[in-house]
């Protein structure tokens, strides 16, 4: 960081000694103004905004004194020394009160000065790092606030209503409004299936990056939301009477979906809804995207955007009320919720002849899709498990046999859910954050704040329930996936450092070092020698 700085003084020689003098180059400073007088160095300091000032006591037109008076009114941060030829100590103590930092009394020691200056400086970069620290936790703290109330508006949980965060917009007397877009993985349960901890983090943190790297090259303000493995849900705000290109939204849609394509080999399925959406309807429209991405013919290899009608008659409506009434009661494990919606489920498929399954065959094909990615979500179904309902769903050839197959998956989730304590849920909503948010400062304040706990019951949780500390289980994230993606990827170190959580390759390097006890170059080299070629090879980076 390159320090501004503001020279006044009446007697020219001064400013011109100050200039050759002192070694502004080694103190990585910049001289960005020199003044006569108080009036013309407060033109300067509007304009330049320095970080530090020099500046005379006794001089023409405006003095230092009135100078500096006229400074704070505007300017609160510059750092000022002040220079006299007077040791009286009355002009000492009347600029006490503007904050003054140090003097300097003439004839000049310009090594003392220097020393003076330098010792200056480091304050001021020292200051600015902690303000910018400030900064960043703050927009961090802001964003995760921020994102957390879109989820819980988008699933409906929590009590219905966008809480104090989101009502700010009305105060203002504007309200928000989203285009949204659903992302899937495609057939993504039965991939899941085949995929092990390590290969289903890096899937789905490589396209939750490339869609954040999407949207943040299309310079939009908007939110990407994991909803659960395999499914993103991106918001792009419009505050009316700005509106949505249709067109516009559709080019977005489409251009990420084929970068998805081409640079992880992976299919997507995408359900736009490019017209403005109120909070109110996040979630209606959400469930609408859903059911019409599994439900729709062709739906793979293109951007589907679907009508806001009815799927069907009132009996095919009803269902869908059940379906999805059952869905958020287990999400809320509200178990007399989910069991009522569940009997009238049953009650609504046991009056339709087996006649009808071609018509409600793919509903029910859904639900139990639907069932099984909410149950790995909760943490409440195992892979084993998951295959054996998959095997049973196959061969399933009615609906009452698969009927009686969701029955089974609500009672197993009912009974899941129930037998986790609130620091188990917990804890599972943390490490879900963590794996969504690597790239991202994490803090156990920030944690603690998200879950709506303090810090040291946080902490406390943490450790009962994984096992080592906060750090250490942030840090052994990191680091898999960075190894993950040196040995898979095409990104370079940099990049990858960046993608983990650092933004400084020294950093990140000596990091990894200690935890691989290799280099990041090292460790890739010796990771292909074993493959032929890098799984995401042509996930490159924009600047090699």
């Amino acid at each position: 960081m390159k320090l501004k700085i503001l020279l006044v003084d009446d007697e020219i020689n001064i400013l011109k000694n100050l200039q050759a003098v002192v070694p502004w180059e080694e103190l990585n400073a910049e001289i960005v103004g020199l003044a006569k007088n108080g009036e013309a160095a407060l033109e300067l300091a509007r304009e330049h905004r320095p970080h530090l000032i020099l500046c005379d006591i006794r001089m023409p037109v405006m003095d230092g004194i009135a100078f500096l008076g006229a400074l704070r009114e505007f300017d609160s941060d510059a750092e000022v020394m002040m220079m006299t030829g007077y040791q009286d100590f009355s002009y000492v103590r009347s600029v006490i009160r503007y904050e003054v930092r140090d003097y300097v009394l003439k004839p000049i020691d310009y090594e003392e000065l220097t020393r003076t200056i330098g010792r200056l400086a480091a304050g001021i970069r020292e200051r600015n790092a902690e303000r910018q620290t400030i900064q960043q936790e703050w927009r961090q703290m802001y964003r995760l606030a921020y994102e957390k109330a879109l989820y819980d508006l988008l699933v409906d949980i929590g009590d219905g209503t966008a809480g104090p965060f989101l009502k700010l917009s009305v105060l203002s007397e504007e309200n928000l409004a989203f285009a949204m877009l659903l992302i899937d993985i495609g057939d993504y349960s039965r991939r899941d299936i085949r995929w092990d901890e390590r290969e289903r983090k890096l899937w789905n943190f490589a396209v939750r990056n490339i869609v954040q790297e999407h949207f943040a090259d299309l310079e939009v303000p908007h939110a990407v939301l994991q909803v659960r493995g395999g499914e993103w849900c991106v918001l792009v705000e419009r505050v009316p009477p700005e509106s949505f290109d249709r067109n516009e939204c559709a080019s977005w849609a489409e251009n990420l979906r084929r970068k998805i394509g081409l640079y992880l080999k992976l299919d997507t399925r995408m359900a736009l809804h490019p017209v403005s959406v109120p909070l109110d309807r996040l979630a209606k429209t959400y469930k609408h995207l859903q059911r019409s991405l599994h439900l729709s013919s062709g739906a793979e290899g293109s951007v589907i955007v679907p009508e806001f009608r009815r799927v069907g008659g009132e009996e095919t409506q009803r269902l869908w009320d059940r379906i999805e009434e059952m869905v958020t009661g287990l999400k809320r494990c509200d178990r007399r919720r989910t069991e009522a919606a569940l009997r009238e489920l049953n009650e609504s498929f046991r009056r339709l002849p087996d006649g009808s399954f071609e018509r409600i065959g793919p509903i029910l094909h859904y639900v139990c899709l639907h069932l099984l990615r909410e149950m790995r979500a909760m943490d409440v179904i195992g892979r084993d498990e998951e295959a054996e309902y998959w095997s049973q769903i196959d061969c399933s050839p009615g609906i009452r046999e698969t009927l009686a197959i969701i029955n089974r998956l609500i009672d197993r989730s009912i009974d899941s859910v129930m037998k986790k304590k609130t620091g188990d849920v917990l804890m599972l909503a943390a490490k879900d954050y963590i794996e969504r948010n690597l790239s991202s400062d994490l803090s156990i304040d920030l944690l603690a704040d998200y879950l709506g706990i303090s810090g040291s019951y946080f902490s406390l949780l943490f450790k009962q329930h994984f096992g080592e500390t906060f750090v250490e289980y942030v840090t052994r994230q990191r680091m898999e996936m960075a190894k993950s993606l040196l040995a898979l990827s095409d990104k370079n170190v940099t990049a990858i450092g960046q993608m983990v959580g650092y933004s400084e390759r020294r950093y990140f390097t000596r990091v990894f070092s200690k935890y691989t006890g290799m280099l990041p170059s090292e460790y890739r080299e010796m990771s292909h020698r074993r493959h032929d070629k890098p799984v995401l090879s042509g996930w490159n980076n924009k600047e090699k």
